[in-house]
């Protein structure tokens, strides 16, 4: 059963197509999902459906939130932005200037534009790193500071699927004292009145939806040296995610947790000239400087992907018909994006993960759904 929360009735057929998600027959059916819709900063779409574990024993709830993978990192990038809008953080300065010791073994030049638009070199770890070392932040952060660039930064730009998440979330620490968990609380959740953390607070472990893990890829891609950096050490597992250690972690490119009306409310605010209910998140100026393109058109990994300050930009039109469109994508289905220039911001998380790499087809079709719907 779908549960709809909010629905302007311009948008019945985004509901519909949410629905038949549920009736496929293939590795895209949904077992729980969320999704919500936000227009010229006024909810429109707010519907979930389904069960947060593969028993079925525990239906989705408007309290249920999910390990949203990758759209983490869209989250990340709104906290940097604002760092930046505050002068705290300069996205054209070395990242050694506030973190000194990752001025090391080469990596002085390195700047925040290079970790955002993920061509600084480190998409990986040169030590040999198991899933348990994740768990642990002084570990993780002391190996980046170490370490060289696995390749010349700046020289391409190679997906950081994991390094993202440390690189960024120790730079808010160096500036603010704050832990990214704290600092993605006080600045962004909380002011926006969001279910929506950097992993889990151990009150709400019961709302968590059980990730299922995607079906081995038909059509694997072929990494070259430099992408294999990124998905070989470790080598990724999202059986991970349901372990305890992971929701306890700040692990901040990959398990925030949330609902999908919570991180709505974020690119509803981005898509809205930074504000929401009154709430300003960010500057229109520091938006703009967000989602300015950084570096090429192309990921070693990722293939066809233009960068910007850690967003994804609608090269591919995987966030609509806007080419200026932007937002962040997460492996296995869930996704966000804004899209100013029509005032919209969109969330969709799901716990059953898809296999598809780019454009999972259920977050293709509700995409074209809600475009649709305001012609």
């Amino acid at each position: 059963m779908i549960v709809e929360r909010t629905l302007s009735p311009e948008f019945a057929a985004v509901k519909q197509l949410f629905a038949s998600h549920f009736e496929r027959d293939d590795e895209f059916q949904e077992l729980g999902a969320a999704l919500a819709v936000y227009r010229h900063g006024k909810k429109v779409v707010d519907l979930y459906g389904g069960y947060q574990d593969p028993d079925r024993l525990h239906p989705w709830t408007e309290r249920s939130i999910v390990n949203i993978w990758s759209a983490s990192k869209g989250v990340m990038a709104v906290a940097i932005a604002q760092l930046v809008d505050q002068g705290l953080l300069d996205y054209n300065a070395p990242v050694a200037i506030w973190w000194p010791e990752f001025g090391q073994a080469g990596k002085q030049g390195i700047t925040l534009n290079q970790i955002l638009s993920h061509s600084s070199g480190l998409n990986g770890f040169a030590a040999l790193t198991s899933t348990e070392d994740l768990f642990h932040w002084d570990r993780i952060t002391q190996r980046l500071a170490a370490q060289a660039p696995l390749w010349q930064p700046g020289s391409a730009a190679s997906y950081h699927g994991m390094t993202f998440g440390w690189l960024t979330g120790e730079l808010i620490r160096r500036v603010t004292g704050n832990t990214p968990r704290e600092y993605i609380h006080s600045a962004i959740a909380a002011p926006l009145e969001l279910d929506l953390s950097l992993g889990v607070y151990l009150d709400r472990i019961q709302d968590v939806a059980e990730i299922v893990p995607p079906q081995p890829d038909k059509n694997p891609i072929t990494l070259n040296e430099i992408a294999h950096y990124a998905a070989s050490n470790p080598i990724p597992d999202a059986a991970n995610a349901n372990r305890r250690e992971w929701r306890n972690a700040e692990i901040p490119a990959v398990n925030i947790h949330a609902t999908a009306d919570s991180v709505a409310r974020i690119y509803a605010a981005l898509a809205n000239d930074g504000m929401l209910e009154s709430i300003t998140l960010l500057s229109p100026n520091a938006i703009d400087e967000m989602r300015r393109p950084r570096g090429g058109c192309y990921d070693e990994m990722l293939g066809e992907r233009q960068w910007a300050a850690g967003m994804a930009l609608n090269t591919t039109g995987i966030y609509g018909p806007n080419p200026q469109a932007f937002g962040h994508s997460g492996w296995g289905g869930s996704f966000a994006c804004a899209d100013p220039e029509n005032g919209i911001g969109i969330a969709y998380v799901v716990n059953r993960m898809g296999s598809a790499l780019n454009g999972d087809p259920r977050a293709r079709a509700i995409v074209k759904a809600v475009y649709d719907s305001i012609k």
